[in-house]
């Protein structure tokens, strides 16, 4: 089974007791960046730290599945990470088969970034999506307050963010369309000048 949590705001015995519940083996740091300004919890090290004595193995895979790419080809003029470009790189797709290794090989696998809500991270519009659209699994979040939602209900909820759900004209995929590309807009990664 393949999981996502975000930790901002959440204290680590939290977090480790929310991984617990749904038997994790493993988190995979999906973070570009593995450090927190805020939470020092969850720098690198010291997350790893905390896996190791509640019995979860660390890996970290930020460079083949976060979101701040390092090729300048997956980027538009504006300096924003463009996904669908990122989604289709030889090393995001590494990534991906690392992912399905360890499924295979019977890891409960959670993703870990920062964001609470994962409508707001790449946890879900980036490989989320990959997983449910290019190879037909779902991935379960687990929410702020360690409930699960998956990604389908996630995209459900998408259009009603973006006040699309009422637009007659739009059939339910042209919604969930825009509605990535509105969220994809507000929330992915811009270089700085």
């Amino acid at each position: 089974m393949l999981y996502s949590i975000g930790y901002a705001t959440k204290p680590i015995d939290t977090f480790i007791a929310q991984l617990q519940r749904y038997g994790i083996s493993a988190l995979a740091d999906v973070r570009s960046v593995p450090f927190s300004k805020v939470f020092f919890d969850y720098h690198q090290g010291a997350i790893e730290g905390h896996l190791k004595r509640a019995g979860i193995q660390y890996v970290y895979l930020g460079n083949e599945l976060g979101p701040r790419s390092k090729d300048d080809n997956h980027y538009d003029d504006c300096r924003q990470v463009q996904f669908d470009r990122l989604m289709h790189s030889p090393l995001f797709q590494q990534g991906l088969a690392r992912l399905k290794t360890g499924l295979q090989r019977g890891f409960h696998i959670g993703l870990m970034c920062a964001e609470k809500d994962p409508a707001s991270c790449h946890r879900s519009l980036l490989i989320g999506y990959a997983f449910k659209h290019e190879l037909g699994m779902e991935l379960q979040h687990i929410t702020h307050e360690g409930e699960l939602e998956s990604q389908q209900s996630l995209e459900e909820r998408l259009p009603t963010m973006h006040n699309l759900e009422e637009d007659l004209f739009l059939t339910t995929q042209e919604k969930l369309k825009q509605a990535y590309q509105l969220q994809l807009k507000k929330t992915s990664y811009r270089r700085p000048e």
